[in-house]
């Protein structure tokens, strides 16, 4: 029997939807036949569920607010949709949707996957082979059996040897303090608010496990929220390899923006970095590395971290264990999006201008060369020189990025293309 999509999408409610994601994966064992209408036929081979979950259990996210944004039907898909599906989904990074909380207003937002379609691949073939299986095999299964995760079955707490040998940059010097956040905060259960996992059912700290492993933005997302001030995006649900963000603009759309636009993002960027810097919470956030589409654009103009898959975090009140990956400690939780052989380097190598440095070399160049009259440019040109010496101590580059900021400040102008600080900057200085 193979699955079948209805041919257009605004036919189809969120419901069904989510039963039509869950038949996908689950089709060939199902006995029952779709509605004749439901076309075109689509390849049996053919699983969003495993493909972009990663977990193969149809009922792997039953429960997760993702799911249940769908049947609530906060989510509905753009009227696009049943001609991406007609694709293998390994072809398309995101699918668009609109999201609603109240039923009445409606805005854009992004089915994303987490990662790519070389590590889906990859990923599902290192977890078979880890117990020599064929090609495929349960991934669930298999994962639930590892000595890491019956570890966590019997953790009340989640310490920092649960997650040594884990890939991601958050969990690279991880603190007892910032673990505990990580389960406070965590949204896919219920009654957070527990630094103790007493409440967590077996699947969702598989879920977690999974996500921690995978990639770490939507738990990014979760305990460091925008709402409280954080360069941040809402966190509107994910589940495995899948995850549910607001729709923005990518930073290199603006690389032919008008000067003043060019200016106010590079202002907004160079504070974003100075808030990870300092901030009251005293955790020190720095990227492994950067590119324009790790930064997003509101509607509104406002800038923010599109993408923070790529932030480690360094707590300056607590102090960090060091994580090691040595091979005692790695597993194929180690290895799910990266290579096993991936090194981290100490947290006390980081310094205080590291991503100073990578964001006036490689980004606000992109933004601000060539686009203001002399001698405005010159000053903005040696500004981001300085900016960008790695060899430069730390105070000197902070220095060279409070410069730059002051230049910026007056180009920006004040009118309700910037509605993220419209009408305010027509009677504040600070906006």
């Amino acid at each position: 029997m193979e699955p079948r999509l209805v041919p257009e999408a605004a036919a189809l409610s969120p419901a069904l939807l989510l039963l039509g994601l869950s038949a996908l994966s689950c089709s060939l064992s199902s006995p029952a036949s779709p509605p004749p209408s439901l076309v075109p036929r689509v390849r049996t081979s053919y699983s969003l569920g495993r493909t972009f979950l990663g977990l193969d259990k149809c009922n792997a996210c039953i429960g997760t607010s993702i799911c249940k944004k769908f049947f609530k039907e906060e989510i509905r898909f753009d009227s696009s949709l049943a001609s991406h599906l007609e694709l293998p989904s390994d072809y398309l990074p995101s699918y668009p949707a609109n999201y609603s909380d109240d039923s009445k207003t409606w805005r854009p937002v992004e089915i994303f996957r987490l990662i790519n379609r070389y590590q889906n691949e990859v990923s599902d073939r290192r977890i078979c082979a880890s117990i020599s299986a064929p090609k495929t095999c349960s991934i669930e299964r298999v994962l639930r059996k590892t000595e890491r995760f019956q570890k966590w079955l019997q953790a009340k707490r989640l310490t920092p040897d649960l997650v040594q040998g884990l890939p991601s940059p958050l969990l690279r010097c991880p603190s007892q303090r910032l673990l505990d956040r990580v389960v406070r905060r965590y949204a896919e259960v219920a009654d957070a608010g527990s630094i103790f996992m007493d409440h967590f059912t077996d699947r969702d700290k598989l879920r977690l496990l999974y996500t921690l492993a995978v990639n770490t933005h939507p738990i990014l997302l979760q305990i460091f929220p925008g709402a409280e001030g954080w360069p941040l995006p809402k966190y509107l649900g994910s589940c495995g390899r899948l995850l549910i963000t607001t729709s923005t603009r990518p930073l290199q759309e603006f690389y032919g923006a008008p000067p003043d636009r060019a200016a106010d993002l590079a202002y907004q960027l160079l504070g974003v970095l100075e808030s990870l810097r300092s901030n009251d919470l005293n955790y020190f956030f720095y990227f492994t590395h950067v590119d324009a589409g790790m930064f997003g654009i509101f509607n509104n103009g406002h800038l923010f971290i599109r993408d923070a898959s790529a932030l480690g975090v360094i707590d300056k009140q607590e102090g960090s264990q060091t994580a090691t990956r040595t091979r005692e400690n790695q597993d194929i939780f180690s290895c799910l999006a990266s290579g096993c052989q991936a090194q981290l380097p100490s947290c006390d190598t980081i310094p205080e201008k590291h991503s100073l440095v990578l964001v006036c070399q490689q980004l606000l160049p992109r933004l601000l060369q060539g686009r203001f009259p002399s001698p405005v440019q010159e000053e903005i040109d040696s500004a981001l020189a300085d900016c960008g010496a790695s060899s430069r101590p730390d105070p000197e580059v902070l220095r060279a990025a409070s410069r730059l900021k002051d230049i910026l400040r007056p180009l920006r102008t004040c009118d309700p293309r910037f509605a993220y600080r419209y009408p305010d900057c027509k009677y504040n200085d600070r906006f």
